[in-house]
């Protein structure tokens, strides 16, 4: 009796592509299999507080500068950036109110209809 062993086919029906680097890549169930770039971070702390790292969508050019804060409008820092406000927080009379109730009662809505019917 003769003994296939898969282990040592288990490569036979990937086809290897050649990448835009030229090298050799083998194909998997999920198509090329391409290697991870890794992308440079900014460690520089005077440049963190003082400009917008990544701006800069340009090959040349610098990224934004930032302003002072008297020249931001008023609303920026009054923005929530926290947790989001429970609906007990909130006043009745608010569009923001209303629309949290909304969305909560669609999300029982559906949690109902996925439950199963007897």
């Amino acid at each position: 009796k003769q003994f296939i062993f898969l282990s040592h086919y288990k490569n036979y029906s990937t086809i290897a592509v050649t990448s835009i680097l030229g090298k050799k890549k083998k194909l998997g169930k999920m198509g090329a299999v391409m290697e991870k770039k890794i992308l440079p971070v900014e460690t520089d702390a005077n440049k963190l507080v003082n400009f917008v790292c990544g701006s800069n969508i340009f090959k040349e050019g610098e990224d934004l500068k930032l302003k002072p804060n008297s020249e931001y409008p008023d609303w920026l820092w009054r923005l929530n950036t926290g947790k989001p406000k429970k609906l007990e927080e909130m006043d009745p009379n608010s569009k923001e109110y209303w629309i949290k109730v909304r969305k909560m009662a669609i999300v029982q809505h559906q949690k109902l209809k996925k439950l199963k019917k007897w």
